[in-house]
């Protein structure tokens, strides 16, 4: 169902989501004319900085309101000294604009967007690289953290079946562009069921248990769990994206729906092997989508109660809070 009408461009930003994958995007601020799709996307809206570049770009390349594009066919020498004024305070408001703006690093802007990270994929982050800082001094992730079905079952250490998505690598530089690419996804996933999110946490519990129950079928090591999770988040983030544009390398451009597919061909050319951990994850995806579209797969009712009437002071209620922080970046400026 994706049609032109509800295409948006997509701007490049490296991440990646395997150790030899480094592509290409995440959402840019759309363009005017998309108001419909922000209150179906809010995710995409611009942060305060871009309304500021917007707005300085926009005044410093002559745009002006519609009531500025009508003027008196003659000036007095009167108004023209007070058009000159109120100029000079433009002018003097840009250069105070651009000042603040300088002061706004890198640093500071990964920061506040971390600050503005939904609970669930902040934890998750959190929790995987404390995970690999532990395995850092054996070069790997930690092994009782390691999915090892026998351990998990006949010895009771079934905290395995959780921690073994964690591994995102070892903590290097292609960690934190898998973790970069993680928090995209996930994280924008979240922020799409601000209002529901038991509904995310389904979702997050579906694909994990596919892929344990799923991968001793076809005889494929759960090693990098983690990696294949994100392939499973993708593929649902594409589902709900259906028809936008995703810039690759600013070379061109594909379907979001499409780009699952492209991370599939990208590990064959790259790794040389056929991609089958991806195609698993992909299939998990599109088994999620359809029972979740038709309805077979819900929330239990004792999780919504849970959450819904969590008491003053109670962890659902500060749950609660912590998601309803979000509903402002939900709503058209």
């Amino acid at each position: 169902s994706g049609g032109s009408s509800r295409t948006v461009s997509f701007s490049p930003r490296p991440w990646s989501s395997s150790n030899q994958r480094f592509v290409l995007s995440s959402p840019r601020t759309p363009v005017d004319g998309v108001a419909s799709e922000l209150n179906r996307y809010p995710v995409l809206q611009q942060p305060p900085s871009m309304k500021r570049i917007h707005r300085l770009v926009n005044l410093r390349g002559g745009a002006s309101d519609d009531s500025d594009s009508e003027y008196d066919d003659e000036f007095d020498d009167e108004s023209e000294d007070e058009d000159f004024g109120s100029l000079d305070d433009e002018e003097y408001s840009l250069e105070a604009g651009d000042e603040e703006f300088a002061g706004e690093t890198m640093v500071s802007s990964v920061l506040n967007q971390w600050s503005k990270t939904p609970p669930f994929t902040k934890c998750y982050l959190l929790a995987s690289m404390l995970a690999g800082t532990v395995g850092q001094s054996k070069n790997g992730f930690p092994d009782f953290l390691m999915l090892d079905y026998t351990k998990a079952i006949k010895e009771g250490q079934v905290w395995r079946f959780v921690t073994s998505f964690l591994n995102l690598g070892p903590l290097s530089i292609s960690w934190f562009l898998t973790a970069h690419f993680v928090w995209t996804y996930m994280g924008t996933l979240e922020r799409m069921h601000h209002d529901r999110p038991y509904d995310f946490w389904i979702m997050i519990l579906v694909g994990c248990a596919s892929m344990v129950i799923g991968y001793p079928i076809f005889k494929v090591s759960p090693k990098f769990l983690g990696h294949n999770l994100s392939t499973f988040l993708v593929y649902i983030w594409s589902r709900s994206h259906e028809g936008f544009d995703v810039s690759v390398f600013e070379l061109f451009t594909i379907k979001a729906e499409m780009l699952p597919w492209f991370f599939l061909g990208q590990t064959f050319l790259l790794e040389g092997e056929f991609p089958l951990m991806d195609l698993l994850g992909i299939a998990f995806g599109h088994i999620y989508n359809h029972c979740k579209t038709v309805g077979m797969l819900r929330a239990p009712a004792f999780i919504v109660n849970w959450y819904e009437k969590g008491e003053p002071g109670s962890f659902a209620y500060k749950i609660k809070e912590a998601y309803k922080k979000m509903a402002a970046d939900f709503q058209v400026q």
